[in-house]
């Protein structure tokens, strides 16, 4: 999903991290991040639950169904 990784990139650099920061904050593999963000690999249900609090967002945001954060 397009969406999903255009708006984690831009959370993630908004905060001004990095990939490897905030997969381990995150509690997944580094790749695994990174092929999220390079829309590679879809995330489970409970990750985005995990970004979308991590980064103060809600999900329907992260999916696109929404534009308010």
């Amino acid at each position: 999903m397009e969406i999903l990784a255009t708006r984690m990139r831009e959370l993630r650099k908004e905060k001004k991290l990095s990939q490897e920061v905030t997969a381990k904050v995150l509690g997944v593999a580094w790749l695994s991040y990174q092929r999220y963000e390079g829309n590679e690999r879809e995330p489970r249900a409970p990750f985005i639950a995990a970004f979308a609090e991590y980064f103060n967002v809600s999900t329907d945001y992260l999916l696109g169904l929404s534009d308010d954060r």
